[in-house]
């Protein structure tokens, strides 16, 4: 019986098994899943991003309650209702040229415009979210004035036909059609907001801040600024704590993606 057991301990596959065991018993151990629950610490084994997550949350509902009305508002009047002449062709021109100006311009205008009338309130969600806005309403208005075009002059037409009013025409039949393409624009333009570094850095938001924020008017950080500031860490340990923070973000980026991607498949018409 003991020559059985030695043998058997022996055994190639029963040492496999042992050896794969333990490293996915280390794993398990190395997984710390109170980094989603805590906040910014100054020690790598306390650190979390649930503050700068919230943070990233809160500015991010600041920013689509902001943008999304004005940029659909602004895209169905230059659309539908706005003359042809000079001045439009020169709000058309500027809308285009905001849509590729750097982020970090827009980040001076937030520090010199709303922390100018709001000077209580640096590192804030409510700054952050609408310096963000200013950056993300463009995109906004060019997808949905793409989407308002795409929807075919017949639908305009038959609803004219049976007693609609243009104001009715325009809410009730042009605007469901085009707000698939509208929203996907807008989770786009959404995500690439979630991931932007340079405006919240001018407006303050690289603060240490190791609580969560309460509201939209208490000091905040956000995740891509988080992780900018860990990458800039003496200590080794942030390293691995950046990387989490990385895959995180690099999660978030992927589901607005993949949302806008199912939006755009399941409403898209096709005429």
């Amino acid at each position: 019986m003991g020559a059985i057991a030695q043998r058997g301990d022996g055994d190639p596959d029963l040492r496999t098994i042992a050896r794969r065991l333990e490293r996915e018993g280390k794993l398990v151990r190395a997984l710390d899943f109170g980094f989603l629950t805590r906040s910014d610490a100054t020690s790598p084994q306390s650190v979390g991003i649930w503050g700068a997550l919230k943070g990233s949350i809160l500015t991010m509902l600041v920013t689509l309650v902001l943008a999304f009305p004005v940029g659909v508002l602004a895209a169905l009047y230059l659309e539908e209702y706005a003359p042809r002449n000079r001045w439009t062709d020169l709000i058309e021109i500027s809308i285009n040229n905001l849509a590729a100006v750097p982020s970090i311009i827009f980040g001076l205008l937030g520090l010199a415009v709303f922390l100018g009338l709001f000077p209580n309130y640096r590192s804030a969600p409510l700054i952050g979210g609408m310096t963000l806005a200013l950056m993300t309403m463009p995109v906004i208005v060019i997808s949905g004035r793409n989407a308002i075009k795409g929807v075919p002059p017949s639908v305009r037409d038959a609803a004219l036909a049976v007693g609609a009013s243009p104001v009715q025409v325009v809410f009730h039949h042009v605007l469901p059609l085009a707000l698939p393409g509208i929203l996907t624009g807008t989770i786009i333009g959404m995500a690439r907001a979630l991931g932007e570094t340079a405006p919240l850095l001018m407006i303050g938001m690289r603060a240490f801040v190791a609580t969560p924020p309460g509201d939209l008017t208490s000091p905040s950080s956000v995740l891509p600024v988080q992780i900018f500031l860990w990458s800039d860490e003496i200590d080794r340990g942030f390293v691995e704590r950046t990387s989490a923070a990385i895959v995180v973000l690099l999660a978030f980026l992927l589901l607005m993606n993949g949302l806008a991607i199912y939006l755009r498949n399941r409403f898209e018409k096709r005429w």
